[in-house]
């Protein structure tokens, strides 16, 4: 019986990964998108750049400093794919005032057409103690990560709306999953990404616009150098229980997520589990990521305790082992193939 059980389960999930196309997001093609990235100067924001215009897309870099944006833009153009790709810089800073951010990037579509992706990558940190971070901290982190993010968004959405197609990116954190010492200021903001990306996605998913939201790990930036020069110890202590990424790799699994309209995006299979168990009510893209998210929260929800104590296993936490397994095993085969 039991058998029987787990043969239909893997059949069912099976029939579901091959009906879950038909009603997921279609792929964004690169090739010719225009792709706009604040904080593309530096870090992950620049390395999002590269992998968009490797796959052809026209670029808009938007950052506080032209020096660096010019150099930047020299990187990436050794990148190009064709001699029509163009990349723009634009110096601005994205906090702080909505009718120059809207302006701007009025000018960007009039050179580069209509945005076709957004990736909302500006941000900074500050960490330490509490009561040691000074006021006005707190509402600088607020300004850059939140309302940086608000403004370029609000400045595109009418248009994707209208042309029903876009995409939207946030990037946020595993900090914004989960608060951690030493980040009382940074956590919030990381955050509130999530909750004004799950509002606006159901907004705007009637328009074929869809949101993504990374949670990148420690990366190697020269924001997380910084950032390390300040760490209390209980903040280093906690971040070295995991490796650092790189951004390229960061990177490319950012735009893949985006491209296919996955809501959620995370590397690693910490990053992953971390999603998975911090879901929440979170927009899910296919039936089986829902799946997945409902078989964890069986397993958890029952306080599982050593695999070996056959007592507690019920019949349906068994089925979500399989489930999960299942799951697992077939999206990590189709993601190789």
């Amino acid at each position: 019986m039991l058998l029987l059980a787990a043969a239909f389960i893997v059949a069912f999930v099976l029939l579901l990964y091959m009906v879950s196309p038909l009603i997921s997001p279609k792929s964004l093609k690169l090739p010719g998108a225009h792709v706009v990235v604040t904080g593309g100067s530096s870090g992950i924001g620049k390395c999002i750049a590269i992998e968009c215009y490797k796959q052809g897309a026209f670029i808009t870099l938007i950052a506080r400093d032209e020096n660096k944006l010019l150099q930047t833009k020299k990187e990436i153009e050794k990148y190009s794919v064709n001699d029509k790709q163009v990349v723009l810089c634009i110096s601005v800073d994205v906090s702080k005032d909505y009718e120059q951010v809207e302006n701007v990037l009025k000018q960007a579509q009039e050179k580069l057409g209509p945005v076709d992706m957004l990736v909302n990558c500006a941000g900074t940190s500050v960490t330490g103690k509490f009561e040691d971070i000074e006021v006005n901290s707190f509402e600088r982190l607020m300004a850059v990560n939140y309302l940086g993010s608000v403004y370029p968004s609000r400045a595109v959405i009418a248009t994707m709306k209208e042309r029903r197609m876009g995409r939207i990116v946030f990037v946020s954190s595993q900090a914004g999953q989960l608060g951690l010492f030493g980040y009382t200021a940074y956590s919030p903001t990381k955050f509130a990404l999530r909750g004004l990306a799950e509002a606006l996605q159901m907004e705007v998913k009637p328009y074929n616009v869809y949101v993504t939201v990374a949670y990148p790990p420690d990366t190697d930036t020269p924001g997380f150098a910084e950032e390390s020069k300040t760490k209390p110890l209980e903040t280093k202590l906690i971040s070295e229980t995991s490796s650092v990424c790189q951004a390229e790799q960061v990177a490319r699994v950012i735009v893949k997520d985006a491209i296919q309209g996955n809501f959620n995006s995370s590397v690693g299979s910490d990053g992953y589990m971390l999603s998975i168990l911090t879901s929440g009510m979170s927009p899910v893209t296919s039936i089986t990521e829902g799946l997945q998210q409902d078989a964890f929260v069986e397993l958890y929800g029952n306080n599982m305790r050593p695999l070996f104590d056959f007592s507690w296993i019920s019949l349906k936490t068994i089925l979500s082992l399989v489930l999960v397994g299942a799951c697992i095993t077939l999206g990590a085969y189709l993601g190789h193939k």
